[in-house]
């Protein structure tokens, strides 16, 4: 007879790569999961997973399993989650994943006082700042900054994001500052990796202009964008959410141009299909409200 409990814990290592990762996301023993996991493979009749010493990897039953196993704990996760809030409250597992810096930065801060004030919910936050496949890595919503070209997802907007032009005024006296598109395309530039060398887009009335500056440092990451603009490396297209800060205490100088940016949200997404849950909504609300119209980091912002 097969145990709901052997699914999930199936889904678990699966998604956490390990027996040793899975029993840390499920509270319990290795011991205990792989008890389970053996379980539900009597109970199969197959292998669902070939087991090494140094990885997990599935067999071709293991696969075939995966996709309905996830649906199966996935309906489970949902039905206790509506049961409890048919009676008024938020609670049951969640997985979202977030970029690495507004993560930091932001989210999290965000966050700490609604899972305080609702205990039950178990969140799991995954920070990175790859695209990750929302339904296929069995997350339930993904937060993100800037356009969400999946059309499998819902994208419900959470901010405003401003992205702004700005370089260290050492970086500045040394070059000068650019005054339009084309002096900008002679200076030196911090990319973004992660969206290529097309980034830096400006509004005009014909649609967006492109400017590919030179390569002065490119990273996948935005704090050390930031910190590289401080370094006086170059000049780096920023969200205000990682440079208003630098902007306000005069680490970083602003430049204006003769366009502005193209104008970005953060984005908070669930895969289509799945009916988002209570707990997903409150927490998108929330969200919003912490964050203002016009976004609190903002440095337009008083």
């Amino acid at each position: 007879m097969l145990k709901t409990e052997g699914i999930a814990t199936f889904v678990a290592v699966v998604d956490g790569g390990s027996i040793s990762a899975a029993a840390r996301r499920l509270r319990l023993s290795k011991s205990v999961v792989s008890e389970r996991l053996a379980d539900l493979e009597r109970s199969l009749g197959g292998r669902l997973l070939h087991r090494t010493t140094r990885k997990l990897t599935l067999t071709e039953d293991g696969l075939a399993f995966l996709d309905r196993a996830r649906r199966i704990a996935r309906e489970i996760d949902e039905a206790a989650a509506d049961m409890a809030e048919r009676r008024g409250t938020l609670a049951g597992p969640m997985r979202i994943a977030a970029p690495v810096t507004f993560g930091r930065m932001h989210l999290g801060p965000a966050l700490y006082p609604f899972l305080a004030q609702h205990p039950d919910i178990e969140l799991t936050l995954d920070m990175d700042d790859r695209r990750v496949d929302a339904a296929a890595d069995g997350y339930d919503a993904v937060v993100r900054h800037g356009p969400i070209a999946d059309s499998r997802l819902v994208a419900w907007k959470l901010a405003p994001s401003r992205r702004l032009l700005t370089a260290s005024s050492d970086y500045l006296a040394a070059h000068g500052v650019p005054r339009t598109l084309h002096e900008l395309e002679a200076h030196r530039g911090i990319f973004y990796t992660n969206r290529g060398a097309a980034d830096w887009r400006f509004r005009s009335s014909d649609g967006a202009i492109s400017v590919h500056a030179k390569l002065a440092f490119g990273v996948n990451n935005g704090d050390m964008m930031r910190d590289a603009a401080m370094a006086g490396l170059g000049i780096a297209l920023l969200p205000a959410f990682i440079a208003g800060p630098a902007i306000r205490d005069g680490v970083l100088q602003e430049i204006e141009v003769d366009h502005k940016p193209e104008p970005e949200f953060i984005y908070i997404a669930h895969p289509e299909g799945r009916n988002p849950s209570a707990k997903l909504r409150a927490i998108a609300d929330h969200l919003r409200r912490v964050f203002g119209h016009p976004p609190y980091w903002d440095p337009l912002v008083p």
